[in-house]
């Protein structure tokens, strides 16, 4: 099932390259089909605490969890990570 656009997602696994985490949140901000057959994925784009972007990138659509009621959002330096 394809999640809506323009929502906050949960990120499902790390994204070492941009040293995100499992359970970070992005927007899914567009749809990418694979050129051969393979996973779809989404366009995510991520936000640090000040609203600022600091990444833009694709991930297959199983890397990201709908937020949901019972979810709670944390802080964490991404400067811890590098």
């Amino acid at each position: 099932m394809k999640l809506e656009l323009y929502q906050y997602v949960a990120l499902c696994r790390d994204i070492p390259e941009y040293s995100l985490k499992c359970g970070d949140v992005g927007m899914l901000v567009d749809y990418v089909t694979h050129p051969v057959g393979g996973e779809d994925g989404y366009i995510l784009e991520v936000f640090n605490a000040a609203g600022n972007s600091i990444a833009v990138f694709s991930v297959p659509m199983s890397a990201v969890a709908k937020l949901t009621s019972d979810t709670v959002l944390t802080v964490r330096s991404l400067a811890e990570l590098k």
